[in-house]
């Protein structure tokens, strides 16, 4: 999609220095990805202590009993 925006310069470069990427459209789309993959990690740390989960791994792949 294309679009206008006005940007900081000096905050664009500053990114692109930071990012070692070429592009003023890569770094933008790397800062919008990035920005969505934290609010995902902050959505699971919230989930976190929530879920209960209790799994026999041996049950799961099909090892039947253990013995020792």
């Amino acid at each position: 999609m294309r679009t206008t925006l006005i940007l900081p310069e000096e905050l664009i470069d500053a990114a692109r220095e930071a990012t070692g990427l070429s592009s003023k459209t890569d770094t933008v789309v790397y800062a919008l990805k990035e920005v969505v993959r934290r609010k995902r990690i902050g959505e699971l740390k919230a989930m976190f202590g929530s879920v209960d989960i209790r799994l026999d791994l041996d049950k799961v792949r099909g090892r039947g009993q253990v013995r020792r």
